[in-house]
């Protein structure tokens, strides 16, 4: 095995790797977890989540 032939290999692995990344995160069974987390960092202050919650609604119309 050459190192030419070892590269290539690695650069297979990590686009598969990138792909599979890619569809778990755009996946819309996961979409509900990510809404979670997005909340995450206004937790302690209910005033900023109806504000962010409001401020999203009003992007998705």
């Amino acid at each position: 095995m050459d190192i030419g032939m070892i590269r290539g290999l690695g650069t297979v692995v990590v686009m598969v790797a990138f792909i599979g990344l890619a569809l778990w995160v755009f996946s819309p069974k996961r979409k509900s977890e990510f809404d979670d987390a997005t909340m995450l960092p206004f937790a302690d202050d209910p005033e900023a989540v109806k504000h962010v919650e409001q401020a999203s609604r009003s992007n998705k119309e």
